[in-house]
This record gives structure tokens, C-alpha cells and sequence, in this order.
């Protein structure tokens, strides 16, 4: 399964769900198959979906929100496997992180990522997540389902192909007016 089929996948399963999405590849080709309000993409941000992720499922735990979703890569979770331990600690009901592992940075001519050796999806276990793993667009929607079902954290490790889906266009939107846009939405859903 490539990211893009991955993306595709959460964006039918998202649709009234905060999501929160990581920089590069992965914003653009999310924003290529539907570019909606409850989408906070972090533009120049690598490393931070997580924790953003889990500020918000923090801020919404006596709402009607019922999950927060990240979706995170590798190489991006990489630099910052920090909101592994500290998602654990905290422990936000309304936490989902998906994970898209590649094994490579994707926008940075796919040079190898660690994630062939170090599993971190156990690392998600072994600092108090509930995890699961999906490898195809069948097991992505049951293990998705699955975790929204859960109290947070929860953590899907999706394994993919790596690759970046070709002619997706540069996401150039104002990474202000896009959060204004998240923020409106995330108000009226709270409200």
C-alpha cells in the first residue's frame, strides 16, 4: 500500500474527526485526495504532529470530541519518538496517532529512515499506548476502527510502501489562514 491509498483510507474514515497531519509529502498528498477544515497540516513543522496531536486530545478530554488523529511518519517520528513516552505519561483518551512507515524519508530522496531495525510501534507499547498494525487498506480500517474504540493513547503502525505519489502539487496555502480555518472548525465542533 502506497501513502497515498493510506491517506485515502483516513480521510473517509476522518471525515468529522480533528486531524492533524504531518509536513512534506504527506500534507500535500492528503490535501491532493481532500483539503477540509477539520485538517491541520504542519507545514515546516517535521517532528511535531505528534505533539500537537496530543495537546489537542488534551485540551478536548471533557468535550464531544471523540479522538484526535495524527498522522505521523517515520522519519518525522524519528525526530521527535519523545511524544512516545510523553503520550504514555499523560495518557489523552482522545489520542489517535497514526504512524505511515515508509522506511525512508519520502521528501528527502528517500533516504533510509532506522524503522527497519527499530520497531516503533513496540516503542508505542512499552510506553503505555495501545497499538495496532495494519499493512493494507483492509487492515487499516479494522485496526482504525478498532482504536477508536480504545481510551488513548492508541497508535496504529501502518507499514507502506515507500514513495511519494507523483504530480501531487506543493501545498502553498497560508500556514496561518490554515490554522484559522482548523481553529473555527474545532470551535464550532466543541462548542
Amino acid at each position: 500500500m502506497r501513502r497515498i491509498e493510506a491517506l485515502r483510507q483516513l480521510v473517509e474514515l476522518t471525515e468529522d474527526r480533528p486531524l492533524v497531519v504531518t509536513c512534506a509529502a504527506t500534507s500535500r498528498e492528503l490535501a491532493s485526495v481532500a483539503d477540509r477544515d477539520n485538517h491541520l497540516y504542519l507545514l515546516d513543522s517535521m517532528g511535531l504532529a505528534g505533539s500537537v496531536a496530543t495537546g489537542l486530545a488534551m485540551a478536548v478530554e471533557d468535550s464531544p470530541v471523540e479522538k484526535v488523529i495524527g498522522i505521523e511518519g517515520d522519519g518525522s517520528l524519528l525526530m521527535n519518538p519523545n511524544v512516545l513516552p510523553t503520550g504514555g505519561f499523560t495518557a489523552p483518551r482522545a489520542l489517535l496517532l497514526v504512524l505511515l512507515d515508509n522506511r525512508s524519508y519520502g521528501s528527502t530522496a528517500g533516504l533510509p529512515t532506522y524503522t527497519d531495525r527499530i520497531d516503533l510501534g513496540a516503542m508505542a507499547e512499552a510506553s503505555g499506548w495501545t497499538t495496532g498494525l495494519a499493512t493494507d487498506p483492509e487492515t487499516l480500517r479494522t485496526e482504525f476502527t478498532r482504536l477508536l474504540g480504545t481510551p488513548g493513547p492508541a497508535f496504529l503502525h501502518v507499514r507502506i510502501e515507500p514513495g511519494n505519489a507523483s504530480d501531487i502539487p506543493k501545498l502553498l496555502a497560508d500556514p496561518v489562514a490554515l490554522t484559522h480555518r482548523f481553529q473555527a472548525w474545532l470551535t464550532a465542533k466543541t462548542s
